[in-house]
């Protein structure tokens, strides 16, 4: 018997694996949509790029208003000095 035929995912397994496939497909089509040759193709995929984006964002969501995927909050003090430094690398 194959040892894997009783192997079970968890459902934050499931979900992990989901989300890394859909950041893995934003990838993918993000540089296909810089390569497309007609504004038809361009069009097809741009519209596959967000929904994409858009079904990875309600992933993510899930994930993390059930505490499999926690974000803290950005410390202001952090904020202020990543906007000063790219409105430095602007003015430069």
């Amino acid at each position: 018997m194959n040892e894997c035929e009783n192997c079970q995912f968890t459902d934050q397994e499931k979900m992990r694996d989901l989300l890394y496939s859909e950041k893995y497909l934003t990838s993918t089509y993000n540089t296909v949509v810089t390569e497309c040759a007609t504004p038809e193709v361009l069009s097809c995929m741009t519209n596959l790029l967000e929904e994409t984006h858009k079904m990875q964002q309600q992933v993510f969501r899930e994930m993390n208003s059930r505490g499999w995927y926690p974000v803290a909050p950005a410390e202001q003090k952090k904020i202020d000095q990543t906007k000063q430094k790219f409105a430095s690398a602007v003015e430069a």
